[in-house]
């Protein structure tokens, strides 16, 4: 009797672990319809939120120095944090570990978490040779003559910030550095962080939207409109949020707000134009957006907490004030408490 119950469950075992198609309710015009309302929904979304803060240098509430600046980037960086946890990084675990995929060398090593690994590293990588590339520029740029016209001017402003150091024979004072030069080293550092979060943001909208595209069922795509509508407007709060503290100019703003507002509704697109021949159980789809979305994962996840939460927590304005401190710690929960609800629905 036992071994018969044995054989019996068999066929339930191999039925959880088939590669082929979920069965869902499939409805090409009715699904279509609701692909044309949610590349209009998202792109409107996309745009708003982007723009906002860029904007926001015309409205002086929403100025970076403002505290209600400080709240809105703090629940912005909670819905990237919560989209790199919650959504992003799952859905590369159930792409790399599933059954469609050969044992070897997929089922041997987890790949998803070491993927994700290195790409934090690289984003590292890059936002510390990019940054230093920069000063460098930019202290080539403003050649010897004008450091040393700055540093007069400085003293003459009496805007100087002395490094003193004691020695045990005599006193000794460290080059100094002028509140212009900290200030144009946080212009660039600003500049490599909008640069590398939109990039980790763009990988994941052009998967989920391709996604999105591809599916021919009105059941699957319904929820999702609402839900990454949401999604894009407030990560591109945090990227406008950026942007608008690099300083770019208005054109180079434009252009980093138009690509991000497009990035998913061409991802859908693209879904819409490869839907008969896309299958997302193959194989090569399977690796390729697993690979993709565990390297964005660790790109959104790094730049949430370092370049965006702990450059603004550690920050004199948040340290030194209890109410504005508090209320960006309550934004930051809110906005990754409300992402993580999503994942209810998409």
């Amino acid at each position: 009797m036992r071994l018969l119950w044995l054989l019996a469950l068999i066929p339930t075992v191999l039925a959880d672990c088939t590669c082929e198609s979920e069965s869902e309710d499939r409805n090409k015009a009715e699904a279509l319809r609701y692909k044309i309302v949610a590349i209009a929904s998202i792109l409107m979304a996309s745009a708003i939120g982007v723009c906002l803060p860029i904007l926001g240098k015309r409205v002086p509430a929403l100025h970076p120095e403002r505290s209600v600046f400080f709240i809105i980037k703090a629940f912005a960086a909670g819905v990237i944090l919560s989209t790199g946890f919650i959504h992003v990084l799952p859905d590369a675990f159930e792409s790399l570990t599933s059954p469609c995929l050969s044992q070897t060398p997929w089922g041997e090593f987890p790949f998803t978490g070491f993927v994700a690994m290195m790409a934090a590293v690289g984003t590292l990588i890059v936002d510390t040779v990019a940054t230093s590339y920069y000063r460098k520029l930019h202290a080539n740029n403003a050649g010897p003559d004008k450091s040393v016209e700055d540093e007069e001017k400085a003293k003459e402003n009496q805007g100087q910030v002395h490094v003193h150091t004691h020695a045990s024979q005599g006193h000794s004072h460290s080059p100094t550095l002028t509140n212009s030069d900290v200030s144009s080293s946080d212009l660039l550092r600003h500049r490599v962080v909008s640069q590398v979060l939109e990039l980790g943001i763009v990988v994941h909208s052009v998967i989920i939207g391709i996604s999105l595209g591809a599916s021919e069922s009105p059941e699957t795509i319904k929820p999702l409109v609402a839900a990454l509508s949401f999604h894009q407007f407030f990560e591109g709060m945090g990227l406008g949020g950026c942007i608008t503290q690099a300083q770019f100019k208005t054109r180079a703003s434009a252009i980093m707000a138009l690509f991000f507002s497009l990035t998913t509704p061409v991802g859908i697109a693209i879904g819409l134009g490869v839907s008969k021949v896309y299958d997302e159980s193959s194989p090569k789809a399977l690796i390729v957006e697993g690979v993709f979305n565990a390297a964005s994962a660790g790109i959104l996840i790094y730049m949430a907490l370092v370049d965006l939460l702990a450059a603004d927590f550690m920050s004199p304005k948040l340290q030194n004030g209890g109410r504005l401190l508090s209320g960006t710690f309550a934004a930051l929960l809110l906005g990754a408490g409300c992402m993580s609800l999503l994942a209810k629905w998409a």
